[in-house]
């Protein structure tokens, strides 16, 4: 294996296990995963990646996110496009740590609310900037 090989079986073997953990998401929450989109799905490694994926039993499409950050899904009702769905992620996220941040004072929790806050503002960076989202632009 060359050393250019490397980082590309690296990146490769970190997309794997990115797919793998959207999955066993989905399955732990009732879900059969299916088919997946991958010209909508968006892969941001080391960050995060965004799968769309049909759940197999009703057919309703999920947009599941995964990666350094805690993993989530959402339906696609009215989210077109990766960059919506990291947007959406963004903006609940935010909302749902700032309910943390009120209304506890577990310890875990307040740590748990930081993260997503923290995860929440480099996904609103992300989904602001232009440059990763210039093939999604001209699909």
């Amino acid at each position: 294996m060359t050393e250019q090989q490397q980082p590309q079986m690296q990146e490769q073997q970190w997309i794997r296990t990115q797919f793998q953990k959207a999955n066993r998401h989905m399955a732990e929450k009732g879900l059969i995963p299916g088919k997946v989109y991958d010209k909508e799905s968006r892969v941001l490694p080391p960050y995060l990646t965004l799968w769309k994926i049909m759940e197999s039993g009703k057919g309703q499409k999920y947009w599941v996110l995964s990666g350094d950050l805690p993993t989530d899904l959402v339906e696609d009702t009215h989210i077109k496009s990766a960059r919506e769905a990291l947007r959406h992620f963004s903006l609940n996220w935010q909302l749902k740590a700032e309910n943390i941040r009120r209304t506890s004072t577990d310890k875990t929790q307040l740590q748990f609310a930081a993260l997503m806050i923290s995860r929440a503002e480099s996904m609103a960076q992300m989904q602001m900037d232009d440059r990763l989202w210039a093939a999604e632009a001209g699909a």
